[in-house]
C-alpha cells in the first residue's frame, strides 16, 4: 500500500478533451473540475455522448487531456509522455472494461490472473485473502470460461486492486450482469474501498448510483451537477456559467433568462 496516501485520490481542473474527425472538432469534455476522494465510490452518469468514457479514460491514464490539469496520486499526468503514462497505469490506476470477458485472458486461471497483476505492478501478493474477500477462494484454479459473468467481473476488480492503486475506473461494470450478480459486485466494490482505493464507475444503473458516495452528472461534455447525500448541487464553472438541468431548460425556450440578485439569493426567471 502507498505509504502516505492522501485524502484525495485524483482531481481534474479545467479538463478539456477534443477529438479531431473528418467533419471537424468534437469537444468531448468542456472544462471539467472534480475531486475524487480516497476510499470512496463516485458514479458518473449522463446520456450517450455526454463525455463519460472520455473522462474515465483520462483518469485511468489510457488517454491524455487536450487541456487542463489532471492529478492522480499527487502526480500531475497532464501532457505526460507514453512511458510516464505506463508508469501511472502500473502504479496508480486500474481499469475494468464493460464486458467481463474483455478483462481476462482465456488460458489463465483465477490465481494466474492475480499473479500476473502482481508481476505487472511489481508488488507482493496475498491472493488468498483477497480472493476470499471477493468470494472466489474456491475458484483459484478455474479459468474464465468456468466462471459465471458475475465471478468474471469480480475477478476483474480483484486484479485491478492488486498493489492498492489510488483509483480503479470501471466502464458500466454491471451492464452485462443479472441483478443478483450486479448486487454481489457492488458489495465487492464497497468492501474494497477499505483498502484505500477510490472507485469511479460510469453507469446507467440506478443501483450503482444508490450505493455511490456521490454522483457526477455530465451533459454535452460539461459537469452539470454533483449529487451527494441526497442533495444535488449545480456546477458553476470559472466563467460563471451554469448548466441548467433538462427540466429547467424547458422553461427557457428562447434560451434567455432574467437574473436577479438580492439579499435573499439569486433567481433566474424567463423574460
Amino acid at each position: 500500500m502507498h505509504a502516505e496516501r492522501s485524502q484525495e485520490a485524483a482531481s481534474c481542473n479545467g479538463l478539456v478533451k477534443i477529438y479531431w474527425t473528418a467533419s471537424g472538432e468534437v469537444h468531448a469534455l468542456k472544462g471539467i473540475d472534480a475531486v475524487f476522494p480516497s476510499r470512496s465510490v463516485t458514479a458518473v452518469v449522463g446520456p450517450s455522448g455526454s463525455g463519460k468514457s472520455s473522462l474515465l479514460r483520462i483518469l485511468a491514464g489510457l488517454d491524455l487531456a487536450t487541456a487542463g490539469a489532471v492529478t492522480i496520486g499527487g502526480t500531475n499526468v497532464a501532457g505526460a509522455k507514453a512511458r510516464a503514462l505506463r508508469k501511472v497505469r502500473r502504479r496508480f490506476t486500474g481499469y475494468v472494461f464493460q464486458r467481463p470477458s474483455d478483462n481476462l485472458i482465456p488460458y489463465l486461471t483465477v490465481e494466474g490472473h492475480m499473479r500476473q497483476a502482481a508481476r505487472l505492478r511489481r508488488t507482493k501478493l496475498d491472493s488468498n485473502s483477497l480472493l476470499e474477500q471477493l468470494g472466489l477462494q474456491g475458484r483459484a484454479r478455474h479459468k474464465p470460461d468456468q466462471l459465471s459473468g458475475g465471478e468474471q467481473q469480480r475477478l476483474a476488480f480483484a486484479q485491478a486492486v492488486v498493489g492498492n492503486p489510488y483509483m480503479v475506473v470501471a466502464d458500466e461494470p454491471t451492464s452485462e450482469l443479472d441483478s443478483r450478480s450486479a448486487a454481489a459486485l457492488l458489495e465487492t466494490v464497497s468492501s474494497l474501498t477499505d483498502l484505500g482505493v477510490s472507485f469511479v464507475l460510469s453507469t446507467h444503473d440506478p443501483e450503482v448510483v444508490k450505493m455511490a458516495d456521490r454522483t457526477l452528472h455530465l451533459r454535452h461534455g460539461a459537469l452539470e451537477a454533483e449529487s451527494h447525500e441526497m442533495r444535488t448541487l449545480s456546477v458553476i464553472d470559472h466563467s460563471g456559467r451554469i448548466q441548467l438541468p433538462p427540466g429547467a431548460l424547458e422553461l427557457f425556450p428562447d434560451r434567455r433568462g432574467v437574473i436577479q440578485v438580492d439579499s435573499e439569493g439569486v433567481r433566474i426567471t424567463p423574460p
